[in-house]
């Protein structure tokens, strides 16, 4: 339905949540996702630990991923006060990362951390979404 000026006017609210909704974005038009699996994985290892908030990854995680952190961080912080251990910064080291591109706008990950008792993955699925990548999925192993 347009106006008299000649501009489409929305409808109905499913007109409008399809025009405020996220919009996904085609892998063409996304950055390299190598960085930011590396930066997500050594984020998520700092939160853990107790040094990083977990709302300064807010930005880059889809609601479900950042709920299920911010558990994973209540829970550890309350175990490193049960044993009255302070949060300290996390030794570690990024052995490799990986990914492949199951679908357009969509990216699996793995990067695979050595820390000083064992080896660790961080699996995560990156999907485009307003022109940059959120983790839709994430994983600790």
């Amino acid at each position: 339905m347009t106006s008299r000026s000649g501009r489409r006017r929305v409808r109905s609210a499913l007109d409008v949540n399809e025009l405020f909704a996220p919009q996904r974005t085609p892998t063409a038009e996304l950055p390299d996702p190598a960085p930011l699996l590396d930066g997500l994985a050594r984020g998520v290892l700092e939160v853990l630990a107790g040094v990083r908030d977990v709302d300064q990854l807010a930005r880059w995680l889809a609601e479900e991923p950042y709920r299920s952190l911010l558990t994973r961080a209540n829970l550890a912080k309350r175990a490193r006060s049960a044993r009255q251990q302070p949060a300290r910064h996390p030794a570690y080291a990024i052995r490799s990362v990986r990914w492949s591109s199951p679908a357009d706008g969509a990216v699996e990950g793995v990067v695979v951390v050595a820390t000083p008792g064992r080896m660790r993955a961080v699996a995560v699925r990156l999907e485009g979404m307003d022109r940059r990548w959120r983790a839709t999925s994430l994983a600790i192993l």
